[in-house]
């Protein structure tokens, strides 16, 4: 792990953006029962957080895409944070929908997206990877070129991996859920005990509390 990467999973923890709750589990959207919920949008209302993040994306950005040409966020979760971004490396910024907006010009991708430019895509949380990989799709299909994705926070489960791998794009992640579950376990907030189940959901989440 990366030095960079305990820091943000530490000043997630902090902030309260991440809740741990074996015992009383979360429900997605999916259905999946989750010991786990994860709340990146408050990185926004704290200022040394949010530049602290800010500063880490742009320092893999450099190092792993210095060719990169356009900054995307996937909406609605990573808009800020790649404008933010985007501003610092002094890049143009392009943002793409779940769906096509519904009236007007009925956009997917908003902002100007010119052929063949390289893009690196911004989200801030990894799951499955589906949505992400979607949202790259777009851009792809627009014309653009996907260069790699980078995120504030992946569950690391074995389908995203994958799915990244599929779609032939490298994913770069601030922070992950081995390194939270080992800092977590170290603060106290989570128990030995609970060390098994909360591993047993990440290896299939789908099927975990059943």
């Amino acid at each position: 792990m990366n030095s960079f990467q305990i820091e943000v999973t530490k000043k997630l923890l902090e902030i309260n953006t991440i809740k741990i709750q074996p015992n009383n589990p979360f429900t997605w959207a999916s259905g999946w029962k989750s010991p786990i919920y994860c709340d990146n949008r408050k990185i926004l209302s704290y200022p040394e957080t949010r530049t602290y993040i800010r500063d880490q994306f742009v320092n893999v950005i450099k190092e792993k895409y210095p060719e990169a040409e356009v900054i995307a966020g996937v909406a609605t979760g990573a808009i800020a944070m790649g404008v933010l971004v985007a501003e610092q490396l002094g890049l143009p910024f392009i943002y793409v929908r779940s769906k096509p907006k519904g009236h007007g010009l009925e956009n997917l991708i908003e902002g100007d997206l010119k052929p063949f430019q390289k893009v690196v895509v911004i989200e801030d949380l990894v799951s499955t990877g589906v949505s992400s990989l979607k949202a790259a799709e777009a851009v792809n299909n627009f014309g653009g070129d996907v260069i790699g994705m980078v995120s504030i926070f992946t569950y690391n489960f074995p389908l995203a991996k994958e799915n990244f791998k599929k779609a032939n794009i490298a994913l770069t992640s601030l922070s992950r859920y081995q390194i939270l579950i080992d800092l977590s376990l170290e603060k106290g907030e989570i128990t030995r005990d609970q060390i098994d189940s909360l591993m047993e959901w990440r290896e299939d989440p789908a099927n975990w509390g059943k």
